[in-house]
C-alpha cells in the first residue's frame, strides 16, 4: 500500500496523509464528512464541518480545538 494512496470508504475518495516521524495516520475530516452524509459536492461538506465545529465550540467541547487544517488539495476529493 502507497501511503499517499486515497483510502476508499462507500465509494469516496477520502484524502490521507501518513506523518512517518510519528507514525500516525491523518485523514481530511471533510471527506469523511462527506462520506457519511452521502455529500458529493465539497463546499457543502465544509459549511457541514464549520457549522458543526462551532456548535461544539459553543457547547464547550474541546476536541474541535485539537483539529488542526492541513492544506490538502480539494479537487483530489471526487466520487467514483
Amino acid at each position: 500500500m502507497n501511503k499517499k494512496d486515497l483510502a476508499i470508504f462507500e465509494n469516496f475518495k477520502i484524502r490521507r496523509h501518513y506523518d512517518e516521524m510519528a507514525e500516525v495516520w491523518y485523514f481530511s475530516v471533510i471527506d469523511i464528512i462527506a462520506a457519511l452524509t452521502n455529500q458529493t459536492d465539497y463546499n457543502r461538506a465544509k459549511t457541514y464541518w464549520t457549522t458543526l465545529k462551532n456548535r461544539l465550540k459553543n457547547e464547550g467541547s474541546e476536541v474541535v480545538t485539537k483539529c488542526d487544517r492541513l492544506k490538502i488539495n480539494p479537487e483530489k476529493q471526487l466520487k467514483l
